[in-house]
Order: structure tokens, then C-alpha cells, then sequence
């Protein structure tokens, strides 16, 4: 006997069992980063947590283990990233560090009528500078298991002359003009590239627009377009108008 409603129910548990498998297939960071450790020695990742309500972590990548580290994540069986879908980049200048700290000094006091030396804690505060570094972002799916995004940082050591990281385009050949736009923009140099040069400016410009202390040049060069002309007759047709009617014609 067909008990009412018995095939909603029976859709809803084979529902339920879909969440429970697609559950056991996602890993957690804490997971993959374990796995990475257990495949590759002293791969030097560490979890980067997002303070956010999307809580979407990432992991950061030493640049001296990153090819081998990104192979396996591939290559792995049970992780299969097998898609890059984008790849960002990120300017993060010096930073000047002010931190307050406890330090003893020798003060002059009067102590029962009779000045005397005396050590006494204070707080004073010290600056520094964090010296800054360009970030290059990835994001990766697994199209076999179901699971992403994955989100890999690796890091420069500044901004000036030490500015390399591998280049992923022969693991994932969609990173390959996004590498070389971020080469453009950001000044990130990334080794092994097949192919890298600028992508949006052209050769010989000498700067890179997205970082943050990019000035923009006041000598540009005037070129004459289209409009021009059009301007040149609006403003000869104004001018031939009777006194009174050059508001109306520009409207």
C-alpha cells in the first residue's frame, strides 16, 4: 500500500543524501593544507583567515615550493583542481607601524623632601616600516569533484627589485594572459612565462597603473578624432545665429 506523499518523501531523502556525499567530497583549508604538507616537504603554506562573513580563506604559497605545491593540488586525485579561473593582483605598499611600548627611564623625583634618582616605567611610542610587496591571487575549481574556489596568494619580496614569482601558465594555460596582464599593471615578473610582455599598454610605457603610487602623466599628447570637425561646424553655426538664439541652437 502506497503510503500518501511517499514519493516526496522518497525524493527528499535521496535529496539529503546528495548534500550528505557533496559534504564528504569538500574539504576544509585545514584539510588541504595537511595534504599538501604530507606530499610535499617543507612546503612552507600557511593559512591566510578571512575575518569576513564569507570566511572564503586562503592559502599562502612560499614562491621556492609553489610549481610543486600547484602540481599536486592538480594532480592529486582526491583534490583535482583542475581549473585556474582567474588570476588578480594586489599592491601593498610600505606601511608605517606605530606600537606602543613599556620602557624604564631614570627620573628625578623628590622622595621625602630630598631629590633622588629614580627608575620609572613609561610607555613611548615607536614606529616602523612594514616594507611593502605585490600579491598575485589564484583561484581554482575542481570541475571532477565539485569543490571551489581554492584561493592561492604568493608574494614578492618588495616592490622594487625583487619582484619574481613562478609563473603557473604550464600547469593551468588559462593563467597566461592573466599573468601578463598582471605583469603590466602590477610589475609582477613572473618566471618560466612562455610569453611576457605587456598585454593592455604598450611596449616601452614605463610605469604600471595599478599600483597605488602611480602618478599619471600631464604631457599627454593631443589627437585629433572624428569629433573634432563636428565641433568646428556646431560652434560656426552658433556663431552665424542671431544675437538671442545661440542658447536654443545649443539645446
Amino acid at each position: 500500500m502506497a503510503l500518501p506523499g511517499g514519493d516526496s518523501v522518497k525524493a527528499g531523502n535521496e535529496g539529503n543524501k546528495g548534500i550528505r556525499q557533496q559534504e564528504q567530497i569538500l574539504k576544509t583549508i585545514e584539510e588541504i593544507k595537511a595534504a599538501i604538507e604530507a606530499a610535499v616537504p617543507g612546503a612552507g603554506v600557511e593559512i591566510i583567515n578571512n575575518p569576513s562573513p564569507s570566511a572564503q580563506h586562503s592559502l599562502l604559497l612560499s614562491p621556492a615550493t609553489a610549481l610543486d605545491v600547484a602540481r599536486f593540488l592538480r594532480d592529486d586525485a582526491e583534490l583535482a583542481f583542475d581549473l585556474l579561473s582567474n588570476v588578480t593582483g594586489v599592491d601593498w605598499p610600505d606601511k608605517e607601524i606605530a606600537e606602543k611600548i613599556k620602557v624604564k627611564r631614570s627620573v628625578k623625583k623628590l622622595v621625602e623632601g630630598i631629590e633622588q634618582e629614580v627608575d620609572e616605567e613609561v610607555e613611548e611610542v615607536r614606529k616602523r616600516i612594514e616594507p611593502g610587496y605585490l600579491e598575485s591571487v589564484y583561484h581554482l575549481y575542481s570541475i571532477a569533484k565539485g569543490r571551489g574556489p581554492l584561493v592561492l596568494r604568493m608574494r614578492t619580496t618588495n616592490r622594487t627589485d625583487k619582484v619574481e614569482l613562478p609563473s603557473f601558465t604550464f600547469l593551468w594555460r588559462s593563467a597566461e594572459f592573466q599573468e601578463r596582464e598582471i605583469f603590466d599593471l602590477y610589475g609582477i615578473v613572473y618566471t618560466g612565462h612562455p610569453d611576457l610582455r605587456r598585454l593592455l599598454m604598450w611596449e616601452g610605457f614605463k610605469d604600471h597603473p595599478m599600483r597605488k603610487d602611480y602618478v599619471e602623466p600631464d604631457d599627454f599628447e593631443y589627437e585629433p578624432t572624428a569629433h573634432d570637425e563636428v565641433l568646428k561646424r556646431a560652434e560656426a553655426h552658433r556663431q552665424s545665429l542671431p544675437t538671442g538664439q545661440e542658447g536654443a541652437a545649443a539645446v
